[in-house]
């Protein structure tokens, strides 16, 4: 291995491969270690705390006394040994995260040196369900964890969230609690969580979390505020304004960005309007408007929720009909964030001119992100109030919507899965728009971290849009959808997504009669709950996945099946406690894996046969088979090599390593773990990387080879840093 580089690159693999194959002299000691010390790792990311949530306001009153409250209980309880949790509650829209806001910005942002999260959690809710697991793995991803070595489950996210945060000052900014298990996952282990809901969480408070009480703004206060926004206000007319709006700041900010900007009308106009409009929705608007703002089903005259529902009326009524069109839309919308090629695909028009509008009027935000495209947001309370409008759309119109979302959706998916996946077996033909033809100006994304982003911007918008296509009975944009985000699904580790809408696609499937779809959908939700550790599920999807294989036509669903049962029973052989049964196990998966080589050479499918090749070998290894272990990997490297398969030399080397290390050839299997390592630092495929190190630091200890062992240790460490994480302790032969 004397012909080794010290930049990770291809040529050394290639050297490395020689020298472990027998063609060459293994390389010494001292030499192997300053390889190691000699590999390239990324940059660490920029050493700037994590500042997430929204920017306060310059334009802020009379909230003296909650500021007050706020601050003084953060003292208080920042001052503590353990963490603190504060409770923000006050109806929807009544300032609640702009309180929060105002108070970073003045006090708490000084107690909080090491960052502060931010989330808000109507963005990952389905049924009333937060994703735990997402949220968690936004926050690791903030504290700059890199993507590879972010877990699958909620419980290993959350040890890791713990053990990353655990020496941080951190402020936890969470919006939209509406149960207590929600805010205690994301507690800082040294830190503050802030959270802001809309009623008091009784158990929260028996915690000890510090209880800050938001009302409506009273006639004083609100009458500075408008003035501030409108200096000419005589004080009676801003006073009026403030009664009919109820005191609510959003409300009263709807109205006054409204007449700003109309110049030609006065304060008058605007108590004018909403005195004539306030009694022009009916009762059960009223009621969904009150619900969606947590004002406990207040109708009655001067409530909240009919005020801003009247104020939304008479701004939504004196936009422009582009702007009204694109408010309705967006009602439409089944997911939570909208962009403009997206509102373009739904049938907008002038879409730029219509999206300032709102945003002007305050009736949309922008959602800020310096690392994902420029997405739009209705504030809750708005949302509310434009599906409410959107029912008394015809249904006809309010499907075509539906139909090109979806539409949009699909092929949008299908493009970013074959850019992040490349060229794997898939089922769906290509998507018959082509990429450009799908945005307003440019094109989605470039390339596959770019779409790998876009997708995972979209995630929560992709359920809806499955959603809503299995309700419309578009049974093939459901499985389409579901069989493209396997790209996001398994990248990102959102499994638990991947299960959801993966229940949707089978039913799909069935509906349309296609087994073939079927199969590949069961294989998608086992595989899925396989990495969530239920190996019970993921059998049973199979075993149901194996009755229609002889349905399915293709071959390559049987490898795909017999794969992901092999991979199950290398599972169950790990935690079997007789030597026999595992030894069972793993033979049970060798067939399995052998099946799927088959299914894969029928085709052929090179990828498929290194990929079937190299699980053979694992359960080879598994079986103590050590010397068929290298046979079938050098076979699999050969082809790797030969079709371009990069990507896969470098696990094919670390089970070479072990393999080797059973035959008792150290140091071959020193030289194929060195191999792993160069490789791996060269694709930048850091979780396997690690995993060469930790092995060769094990083999060193074998061999008693302190200079490996140090370097090996020190390496290690120097990656887990750069990953986000501290270093380890050292690990044992």
């Amino acid at each position: 291995m004397s012909g080794l580089g010290t930049d990770g690159g291809g040529t050394a693999h290639n050297a490395a491969y020689n020298t472990v194959s027998g063609d060459a002299v293994i390389v010494g000691p001292v030499l192997m270690a300053q390889h190691i010390e000699g590999l390239q790792l990324p940059a660490p990311p920029p050493d700037v705390p994590p500042s997430q949530g929204p920017m306060p306001s310059r334009v802020f009153v009379n909230r003296t006394k909650e500021l007050a409250d706020l601050r003084d209980a953060a003292l208080s309880l920042a001052a503590g040994p353990e963490p603190g949790v504060v409770l923000v509650v006050g109806v929807g829209g009544v300032g609640k995260t702009q309180l929060v806001a105002q108070a970073v910005r003045r006090e708490l942002h000084q107690l909080f040196p090491d960052g502060q999260l931010h989330v808000d959690l109507a963005d990952h809710r389905r049924d009333g369900v937060v994703d735990l697991t997402a949220v968690l793995g936004e926050f690791l991803r903030a504290l700059k964890v890199h993507k590879d070595y972010v877990p699958a489950g909620v419980a290993e996210r959350t040890a890791l969230f713990r053990s990353v945060a655990a020496t941080l000052r951190l402020l936890v900014k969470v919006d939209d609690v509406q149960h207590a298990p929600e805010a205690r996952a994301l507690v800082p282990p040294r830190g503050l969580l802030v959270a802001t809901g809309r009623r008091v969480l009784p158990s929260l408070l028996m915690d000890g979390a510090a209880l800050i009480d938001v009302a409506p703004l009273d006639e004083t206060a609100g009458t500075e505020l408008v003035r501030r926004w409108h200096a000419d206000a005589d004080e009676g007319t801003a006073a009026d304004v403030v009664r009919l709006c109820a005191g609510h700041p959003l409300a009263l900010r709807a109205a006054l960005e409204w007449l700003a900007a109309r110049p030609q009308l006065t304060l008058h106009d605007v108590v004018r309007d909403l005195t004539a409009g306030r009694y022009g929705t009916d009762d059960g608007v009223r009621e969904a408007m009150a619900v969606a703002m947590g004002t406990g089903g207040e109708t009655e005259e001067g409530g909240v929720g009919e005020a801003v529902d009247a104020v939304l009326d008479s701004v939504v009524a004196g936009v422009a009909g582009h702007t009204r069109h694109l408010y309705d839309l967006l009602g439409v919308l089944p997911g939570t964030t909208a962009t403009a090629d997206l509102l373009a695909a739904a049938g907008a028009t002038r879409v730029d001119e219509g999206l300032g509008e709102l945003l002007s009027c305050r009736l949309a935000v922008l959602v800020e992100s310096s690392d994902r495209p420029r997405r739009y947001r209705l504030h809750d309370v708005v949302r509310a109030h434009a599906r409410l409008r959107a029912r008394a759309l015809p249904e006809e119109r309010r499907r075509a919507v539906l139909r090109r979302v979806v539409d949009f959706y699909a092929d949008a998916a299908a493009h970013g899965d074959a850019l992040v996946l490349g060229d794997r077996f898939r089922i769906q033909p290509p998507p018959v728009r082509p990429l450009h033809e799908l945005a307003v100006r440019g094109t989605l994304f470039t390339g596959r971290a770019d779409a790998l982003e876009w997708l995972d911007a979209e995630r929560v918008n992709f359920r809806a849009a499955i959603r809503v296509a299995a309700d419309e009975g578009r049974h093939e944009q459901v499985w389409r959808l579901c069989e493209s985000l396997w790209a996001l699904y398994h990248s990102r580790k959102h499994l638990a997504d991947c299960v959801e809408s993966g229940r949707l696609g089978i039913e799909a499937a069935q509906h349309e009669a296609r087994p073939d779809v079927e199969v590949r959908m069961r294989n998608q939700v086992a595989r899925a709950a396989y990495e969530l550790g239920d190996l019970d599920r993921a059998e049973a999807q199979l075993d149901a996945a194996v009755g229609l294989l002889g349905l399915a036509g293709d071959p390559r669903l049987s490898g795909v099946v017999q794969e992901s049962r092999g991979l199950i029973a290398l599972a169950r052989g790990r935690s079997e406690e007789s030597p026999g049964a595992a030894y069972e196990r793993a033979e049970e998966a060798r067939q399995l894996f052998e099946d799927a080589l088959a299914a894969n050479r029928a085709v052929p499918d090179p990828h498929g046969i290194v990929v079937q090749s190299y699980n053979v070998a694992q359960a080879l290894v598994a079986g103590e088979r050590w010397a068929d272990a290298v046979d079938v990997l050098d076979a699999a490297a050969e082809t790797a090599r030969t079709t371009g398969d990069e990507p896969m030399l470098p696990r094919i080397d670390l089970v070479r390593a072990h393999a080797f290390a059973g035959l008792g050839s150290l140091d071959r299997a020193v030289a194929a773990a060195g191999a792993a390592a160069d490789a791996a630092a060269g694709l930048k495929q850091f979780a396997k990387l690690d995993q060469a190190l930790e092995l060769l630091t094990a083999l060193a200890d074998r061999v008693e080879d302190r200079p490996l062992r140090a370097a090996c240790e020190e390496k290690l460490s120097a990656l887990r840093r750069t990953m986000g994480l501290r270093p380890p302790a050292a690990p044992t032969a």
